[in-house]
């Protein structure tokens, strides 16, 4: 096949009608990249808010140490 038939052949497919099954595989694999997506940021929010609790506990316990020297 030489790249003018390639080339027809490629916009033929983008211009026909899909398919049930087609459409349908194309959503299964958008949820899919959509659920890593938001498992990806649920992991960074988990370890921002450990990040922070860890933080919050030791400020807390460098201003108990300051108050008991005041």
């Amino acid at each position: 096949m030489n790249f003018r038939e390639t080339t027809i052949k490629y916009f033929k497919d983008i211009l026909r009608a899909k398919t049930i099954a087609e459409v349908i595989q194309m959503e299964l694999q958008q949820a899919h990249l959509r659920k890593l997506e938001a498992e990806t940021a649920a992991e960074y929010a988990n370890s921002a808010i450990q990040y922070n609790e860890r933080k919050i506990e030791r400020l807390k316990q460098r201003l108990f140490e300051h108050a008991e020297k005041s």
